[in-house]
């Protein structure tokens, strides 16, 4: 397994709102529009809870001529979801110039994950006011649905999201929801879906793509998520985040996988994650890769000494 990148070496573009466990910054997703040559970088913010705003208070969208150094263009607060935490968003232009930015965030009337769409003009222009939804729970029939990335090959959009299954053991809707984030109560597993679209508005459901297996000993037996993808020949390959229980959740390492057609993952890192923090818990997750002419260019979050994360990018020659 080629070790892709040294993750010490990176870059930190965006610090943690604060000093320790519990505060974060990150979640990136990064799109890459050719036709204005800027980088678009979509992140949030967290603090620990009881840390008001806490949870993920505010989710951000930054803007780039080289990759690595963002002004902040754009944010919005959870209360402007109603909701009590964001997570991971994805600001994706279309072919006809619209901008559409996929968030996902714990609805406030349930207590489960969901991804909603906005679409403006520009950027700046985004109101969360004007979201529509995308996927929520109770529509697919699942406990969340979160953490959208969304790749273009060809003519279709293909998104990639994080879902968690109704546990079969009788769990009540105060068990799983009671504190609105049943990815950390460890009464399921976290799983990866697809959907796909021709026109970024109206989105086919595929469902799972790849699921731990909490039989076994596996490091990635509670959790693996998909963060994004890209063509290398005939394959697809890409990172997820895996952890091997609940005490692990929020703290997830990386791990590659390979796929023919997009419907079906497997692990290439089945017995250890390629890629990790060297500070206390090893975190380093939600990865997003972006190829600009002969460079790849990797954005992560990453935990550092003193237990919070940070965002950093790293950047190769492609190939």
């Amino acid at each position: 397994m080629r070790s892709f990148f040294d993750p010490t070496d990176g870059t930190v573009i965006r610090q943690p709102p604060g000093e320790g466990g519990g505060y974060w910054a990150g979640a990136p997703t990064v799109w890459y529009d050719a036709s204005s040559s800027m980088f678009y970088l979509a992140y949030r913010l967290r603090r620990p809870r009881g840390v008001e705003p806490d949870r993920g208070g505010e989710t951000r969208i930054a803007r780039s001529t080289d990759g690595i150094t963002f002004d902040d263009i754009w944010r919005a607060e959870k209360a402007q979801f109603d909701s009590p935490s964001i997570e991971r968003c994805a600001l994706v232009r279309a072919r006809d110039g619209r901008w559409h930015h996929f968030v996902s965030y714990v609805d406030g009337a349930d207590g489960r994950w969901r991804t909603d769409r906005i679409e403006a003009a520009s950027p700046e222009t985004l109101d969360p006011a004007a979201r529509e939804p995308v996927f929520t729970a109770g529509d697919l029939g699942s406990e969340g649905v979160k953490d959208p990335k969304i790749v273009r090959f060809g003519d279709v959009y293909w998104m990639l999201l994080s879902t968690i299954p109704t546990p079969d053991d009788g769990s009540t809707a105060d068990a799983m929801h009671g504190t609105a984030d049943i990815y950390n109560t460890g009464l399921s597993i976290s799983c990866s879906a697809l959907a796909s679209s021709l026109d970024l508005v109206n989105w086919q459901w595929h469902g799972e793509v790849m699921r731990p297996n909490p039989a076994s000993n596996a490091w990635d037996r509670y959790a693996r998520r998909i963060g994004t993808v890209w063509a290398e020949g005939a394959m697809f390959v890409g990172f997820y985040d895996g952890s091997a229980n609940v005490d692990e959740n929020y703290e997830e390492r990386t791990g590659v996988v390979v796929s023919g057609d997009l419907f079906d993952f497997r692990s290439l890192t089945p017995d250890a994650p390629t890629l990790v923090s060297p500070h206390t818990t090893g975190s380093l997750r939600y990865i997003d890769v972006v190829d600009v002419d002969d460079k790849r260019w990797y954005y992560y979050e990453m935990t550092r000494a003193d237990g919070g994360h940070e965002l950093r990018v790293s950047m190769t020659q492609c190939g």
